[in-house]
């Protein structure tokens, strides 16, 4: 490697800022212990008995950006990626450690195999217009 300083710009963008990898944020890890399988719109909902984060040292500035959103109002996992800028896969992380935490809980959005058949619907939608 030289001396120039071209090694450097690989890793680090002027405009950008020092580049933090995703699996810093996880500690390398792309699972964690509670998480479970979470859609994308699965609602992540602060626990209303749960304290404040941010004095826990085990948990990370996103874990504690994560309850704070979480508590103004419910938040999917989509909602959650998009407004921390984070990666799906990164936040599924965090929210499995809080999960198992217990300061935020989940709720999983129903199974499209125990939604009505639509033609159930439509008789529904027909008897009521023949009212």
């Amino acid at each position: 490697m030289s001396g120039d300083g071209q090694g450097r710009s690989h890793w680090f963008d002027d405009e950008a800022g020092p580049v933090v990898r995703p699996y810093a944020m996880t500690r390398g890890r792309t699972t964690s212990e509670a998480q479970h399988r979470l859609d994308l719109i699965a609602v992540v909902v602060t626990e209303p008995d749960a304290g404040d984060p941010e004095p826990d040292p085990t948990l990370s500035p996103e874990h504690v950006d994560i309850v704070g959103l979480c508590r103004d109002e419910p938040q999917s996992v989509a909602e959650l990626a998009a407004e921390l800028d984070l990666p799906i896969g990164v936040v599924r992380v965090l929210i499995g450690d809080l999960v198992h935490c217990e300061l935020v809980h989940v709720t999983r959005p129903v199974p499209p195999a125990e939604l009505p058949d639509e033609s159930i619907l439509r008789d529904v939608i027909n008897g009521l217009r023949a009212l």
